[in-house]
């Protein structure tokens, strides 16, 4: 199964990076993957992994007019994020694995907990069925146990993953970092998956907690330097930007949440925030607390 996805993932990545192939410069390419022995593709099995491309990632093959080949421009905005990801993921182990380099020259950030639940969920997921777990959350002194759970989507954010989905204890909708479960199990329990993609949930969020406040216009005005690695990088697709020769003003269409106020926070003295005047205030509470731990002998608590 690995060499088929692999297989596949080589597939999408030569569409991706050619644009428009006909079979015979696909074939040409094959014949140098290390997935061809020198053969060159099947026309069945070519239009075999095309099929299998389409139900395994959502995504379309398509031919032109010229008997061109190429991924079909309309995919999602979410299926294009998740494609680049899965192409990324690919070219970095065949990188590491073609070049034999040594591990102690490679420095990576440890995401905890993704290779013995994240497979779990995304099968739960893929199947929508119910998933019952027990939680060490931070907040809690005694484990939560017996969770039942309807997971709809997952989420990476600063080295964690996260599910998010319907408790049925609680009937709403919650989140839940991974490497706090302890224990996680599939249940034979079918739930009605709903028509709500992580696009629509996150749409106005920074992070992965949930508000239940209105949208915002959020402003903040930034450096020349700091307003360069927004334009790069975007803080949030809302993103619009007003340019003068010693600042950029940038806007935003978001609610407030925690994660919010520590995003900007961490970019210290080169972005301050203008609006909403409640975000301003959240930003002044927190940096408040801040300096009166250093001007205190005792620890935070």
């Amino acid at each position: 199964m690995k060499e088929l996805m692999n297989k596949y993932i080589w597939l999408i990545d030569t569409l991706t990076r050619y644009e428009r192939l006909s079979r015979e410069e696909i074939n040409d390419l094959w014949r140098l993957s290390p997935y061809s022995n020198g053969d060159p593709l099947p026309e069945r099995t070519f239009f075999y992994y095309r099929r299998g491309i389409e139900e395994s990632f959502h995504i379309d093959i398509l031919c032109d007019n010229y008997g061109k080949y190429y991924i079909d421009p309309g995919q999602g905005k979410r299926n294009l994020a998740f494609t680049n990801w899965v192409l990324e993921t690919y070219a970095t182990n065949n990188a590491m694995t073609e070049s034999m380099i040594p591990a102690e020259r490679v420095s990576v950030e440890d995401v905890p907990s993704s290779r013995e639940y994240l497979p779990r969920v995304l099968n739960a997921i893929s199947t929508a069925s119910k998933v019952k777990f027990s939680y060490a959350g931070f907040s809690r002194t005694r484990l939560e146990e017996n969770i039942t759970f309807h997971p709809y989507f997952v989420k990476r954010y600063k080295q964690r993953w996260y599910m998010i989905g319907y408790k049925e204890k609680s009937k709403d909708i919650r989140t839940y970092a991974l490497d706090r479960v302890k224990s996680l199990n599939i249940q034979n329990r079918h739930f009605e998956m709903p028509d709500i993609t992580p696009d629509d949930f996150f749409a106005h969020l920074i992070g992965i907690t949930d508000s239940k406040g209105e949208v915002k216009r959020v402003k903040i005005i930034t450096s020349p330097t700091r307003a360069k690695y927004f334009r790069a990088l975007p803080f949030h697709s809302t993103q619009q930007e007003e340019i003068t020769d010693s600042y950029s003003i940038f806007t935003y269409r978001l609610k407030l949440n925690y994660e919010l106020v520590h995003e900007l926070l961490s970019y210290g003295s080169s972005v301050k925030v203008l609006e909403p005047p409640e975000l301003v205030s959240m930003v002044k509470a927190e940096l408040q607390q801040t300096l009166n731990l250093y001007n205190k002998d005792d620890m935070p608590r």
